[in-house]
């Protein structure tokens, strides 16, 4: 007795369905965390070998690269570093982290509710609060 192939086409398959799109946000989103985190982390290193921070300084600057993160250090000033491409990279970093985290969340919320209406609501209250989150977090970046 032969098995029968159980592979799809690829026009049967439909690769450009909402769930492969979100698969493949999951995987670039967290390369662009890796990417924004590196980037950071070596304007913290810069920052640190100019102003004699300590490490746990240069962490927090690294994975959030705002101002008032570094503003209880004994540095002497830190306009130089208030600058509109760090409040950008925060921004970006503070979005792609709510929104891969957010989708995360959602993905393993569907593992556990099976009914259509209590996973529509808890996709609702999610995308409600990742953007309550997000307007938040955008707000402090660009106000401190």
């Amino acid at each position: 007795m032969t098995k029968k192939s159980r592979t799809l086409s690829l026009k049967q398959r439909g690769l450009m369905n909402f769930e492969a799109i979100m698969w493949l946000f999951t995987r670039l989103s967290a390369l662009g965390m890796y990417a924004l985190i590196l980037f950071a982390l070596t304007g913290a290193l810069v920052m640190g070998a100019r102003n004699n921070m300590n490490f746990a300084d240069v962490m927090r600057w690294a994975f959030m690269p705002n101002v008032s993160h570094v503003q209880s250090t004994d540095l002497a000033s830190t306009d130089t570093w208030a600058t509109p491409l760090w409040k950008l990279t925060a921004s970006a970093l503070l979005l792609l982290a709510t929104a891969h985290g957010v989708h995360g969340l959602v993905v393993v919320a569907d593992d556990y509710i099976t009914g259509e209406r209590g996973r529509r609501y808890v996709r609702l209250l999610s995308i409600l609060l990742m953007t309550a989150m997000s307007l938040i977090g955008l707000w402090l970046i660009w106000t401190s």
